[in-house]
């Protein structure tokens, strides 16, 4: 019987790029070349759901990475440069972000390391969730460009930063462009000083090294140099708990401007251009009469003498009428009613959870002793907290803008309904037709301000009026407000302006009366930004190259497919805090296993295998094979003691056999190969001393198979749910192995000893092992797709 078990087999109509297994469930993500990324259950290869490419969002797939707990997925697109953040249970955008750089590989680790300062930590209940109310759900009803928010009865932001264990999200591109994101959304570091595009990079589970590998093009006639690099990144380590709170804080700062944003977004659609019906309208009347009175003239006339000028009568009769005046005065009170609502529930909530955050991280960068090291620049947050500050002052002038209008548009609506009802000697309703002498004055008031004609404005927004004013303060542009707020009479206003230590007092927001909210807004983004960019620029800084290994010349003639898949592959073993590389030399057909400690003080040996797959199988495959060996085609970690490979015959024949084998660590380091120690010569490439490298002939026994039919060359594996995907060199031609199955004897054998246990229990104890077996003839197979039914059951494609 064959070691691995096939559960599921696939013939792809698109050409696969990528694939990477969920780490905690029965999932495997998919890239393929047109852009598609695809998420498929173990089950028969089942397909769970597809997010087409967009326009949008990009079209060049180039890496895909799952956050350790397997519920968000990440993939880097090369032509928009954007790294998504995708919900595994459907297929929609949680967050994205912009790079410098196109993305060529990335790795999203867990910290593991344990301290009294980061358990105490982990196991205190966030103050912000004490202290500050829960943001309300953004309303279904707008196509805002995210979903994160508008989910009811779940906190979608929780769920975007997953535990609260430090996470990181680490990005390498072309040009040496590397960056770490803490929890996939707030970059912490910036590492520059780098050369050459990211193959290959993992971060150590303890932070204290980078592993990196590069290909280097030194010039266009020669070929490109793969080398690694280790990098010193013990900052992050030495300060692991401040690093952690400090994430945390600017995670949640990142989120809350994301709200902010989308919360704008639906004030913008919200406000209908219906609403710029009465300035377009008065601009064509003015454009069109004949006579030299002004429309002010026209309109008070109309209100003190109830007679309206041919012109005037032409102007709401036949282009406004009577149903179009009955729709505006509806669509301005429904839109301004949806716009305050907005402004005082969400916007007005984030920017305080904002302003608390800010204040809160502004604490901890005036503790000098924990927090200067890291970059946290008190004076920096004080700015960033004063324009949070600012931004709230806009949003509560706008709120009196949205309530002055309303009640001017209500009055002056009514009025011109009774008037036009007048001209078409239509009935008017009693209610209606009541009008004080404070009305009057109302009206007067709100026609004397807005319905003057303004020529300069004419210049620059192509009309005369400006009646409707909410929407200036929902223009994304950089223009002075067409109407600022009146602030003659205001006392306090002029105080402040009268009042020179006032004026630059600390103490007070400042005010930006001329400006837009999201003007206000983007200056806001703006110095929060440079604020949080700070730290990401001294971190990074700080990592250092502490080892350099150049190991091969690349083949300049590679196509960008085996580009994608092939090796080098890195590991970092937990347990042990070690880092693995596997890579392959064209010299030969070895596979070598490069050893290096991630405390970089312990590294200073070179612990480097050759592995040689000799001969071992060829007299169980096929004995006519003339075969001088096996080469390795591909190679993964399975976990800390495994390593998963696809092999090929050496042999000239076509149709050559190829096997998914299951290389244990054990075998590679041996008591017989502890003490090879190979002396490597810095000055040179590891391809020129290969030679001298200790070689290892293996013999794998048992945990091997042959891949009938099938041109295999690339693997993914999981070793935590015990599977593999292996495709074939057409890459669209998939097979998935459970790989650790017992064979039928040992499965009957484990049926029988449980059944003598249970001779000898009671009839109810009897029953209930019938109704509830614990195993059966399918136990050591059924069981991982069970419980992937269970644990994915809401995940239905």
């Amino acid at each position: 019987m064959p070691a691995f078990r096939q559960v599921g087999e696939k013939q792809l109509p698109q050409e696969i790029i990528f694939m990477a297994w969920s780490p905690k469930r029965d999932l495997i993500a998919l890239a393929n070349k047109v852009g598609e990324v695809l998420l498929h259950r173990l089950a028969n290869f089942q397909r769970v759901w597809s997010l087409p490419p967009s326009d949008s969002t990009g079209k060049e797939v180039t890496t895909l990475a799952w956050r350790p707990d397997g519920k968000i997925l990440a993939f880097g697109l090369a032509d928009t440069k954007r790294v998504i953040l995708c919900d595994v249970e459907k297929p929609e955008s949680l967050h994205s972000f912009s790079v410098a750089a196109p993305i060529t590989y990335m790795h999203w680790m867990e910290v593991t390391e344990e301290s009294s300062v980061l358990t105490s930590f982990y196991h205190a209940e966030d103050e912000s969730n004490l202290l500050l109310p829960k943001l309300p759900a953004l309303p279904k009803n707008y196509s805002t460009t995210a979903k994160i928010f508008s989910e009811e009865k779940s906190d979608e932001i929780m769920k975007l930063m997953g535990d609260i264990r430090l996470n990181a999200l680490v990005l390498g591109g072309n040009a040496g462009f590397i960056e770490i994101y803490a929890y996939g959304m707030y970059k912490i570091a910036t590492i520059t000083g780098g050369t050459g595009s990211c193959l290959a990079l993992c971060l150590s589970s303890d932070l204290k090294s980078l592993s990196v590998v590069t290909k280097v093009d030194v010039s266009p006639e020669t070929e490109p140099e793969i080398t690694y690099f280790q990098l010193d990144t013990s900052l992050l380590s030495t300060y692991l708990p401040e690093v952690t709170r400090m994430a945390r804080k600017f995670t949640h700062i990142s989120t809350l401007l994301q709200y902010i944003k989308l919360s704008l977004t639906c004030m913008c659609e919200a406000w209908e251009e219906i609403l710029m019906q009465m300035d377009s309208r008065l601009t064509k009347f003015v454009q069109e009469k004949n006579t030299t009175t002004s429309v002010q003239d026209e309109f008070m006339q109309l209100l003190l003498w109830g007679k309206a000028s041919l012109e005037l009568q032409a102007l709401l009769m036949n282009q406004l009428t009577v149903k179009g005046l009955k729709k505006l005065g509806q669509s301005m009170e429904s839109s301004y009613s949806s716009i305050q609502k907005l402004v005082i529930s969400h916007l007005q909530s984030g920017s305080e959870a904002l302003l608390y955050h800010l204040s809160e991280l502004k604490g901890m960068a005036l503790w000098k002793q924990k927090y200067e090291s890291l970059g946290l620049d008190a004076s920096g947050i004080e700015e960033a907290i004063t324009v949070v500050g600012s931004f709230i002052l806009k949003a509560n002038e706008l709120l009196q803008v949205i309530d002055s209008s309303m009640k001017n548009f209500k009055a002056f609506f009514r009025w011109l309904y009774v008037a036009m009802l007048r001209m078409s000697e239509d009935h008017i309703p009693p209610e209606l037709n009541k009008m004080t002498q404070k009305d009057i004055t109302f009206v007067a008031d709100f026609l004397t301000e807005h319905f003057n004609e303004a020529p300069e404005l004419y210049s620059r927004k192509g009309k005369y009026f400006n009646v409707e004013r909410v929407g200036q303060y929902l223009k994304d542009e950089d223009d002075d407000l067409v109407s600022p707020p009146n602030t003659e009479g205001n006392q306090w206003f002029n105080f402040l302006q009268n009042s020179h230590h006032l004026k630059e007092s600390p103490l007070l927001f400042p005010y930006y009366p001329q400006k837009s909210l999201h003007f206000v807004k983007r200056q806001m983004e703006g110095i929060i930004d440079r604020c949080l960019q700070k730290p990401a620029d001294i971190i990074g800084k700080s990592v250092h190259q502490a080892f350099c290994m150049p190991l091969y010349k690349a083949s300049a003639r590679e196509d960008l497919t085996s580009q994608l898949f092939r090796l080098p592959f890195l590991w970092n073993d937990k347990s042990s805090s070690l880092h693995y590389v596997l890579f392959t030399m064209r010299e030969n057909s070895n596979i070598y296993i490069l050893r290096r400690h991630t405390d970089i003080s312990r590294s200073a040996s070179n612990g480097l295998l050759a592995v040689d797959f000799g001969k071992f199988l060829n007299s169980s495959i096929n004995e006519s094979s003339c075969a001088s060996g096996y080469s390795c085609l591909d190679a993964h970690f399975y976990d800390n003691d495994t390593i998963t490979v696809i092999l090929s015959e050496i042999s000239e024949q076509e149709g050559k056999e190829r096997i998914l084998a299951q290389l244990p660590l054990s075998s590679v380091y041996t008591e017989e190969n502890a003490e090879l120690e190979f002396c490597w010569n810095p000055d040179q490439r590891l391809d020129m001393q290969c030679g001298g490298i200790p070689t290892h002939t293996v013999t794998i026994e048992g945990q091997w198979r042959v891949l009938e039919n099938m041109k295999a060359q690339y693997v993914a594996v999981n070793g935590i749910r015990k599977v593999s995907c292996v495709l074939s060199s057409n890459l669209r031609h998939i097979r998935v192995f459970e790989m650790d199955v017992e064979d039928d004897g040992e499965a009957e054998e484990e049926e029988e000893e449980e059944m003598a246990q249970h001779v000898g229990e009671d009839q109810e104890g009897l029953n209930q092992s019938t109704d509830n077996p614990e195993d059966g003839d399918h136990a050591g197979s059924a069981k991982p797709a069970d419980q992937a039914e269970e644990q994915d059951s809401s995940l239905c494609s």
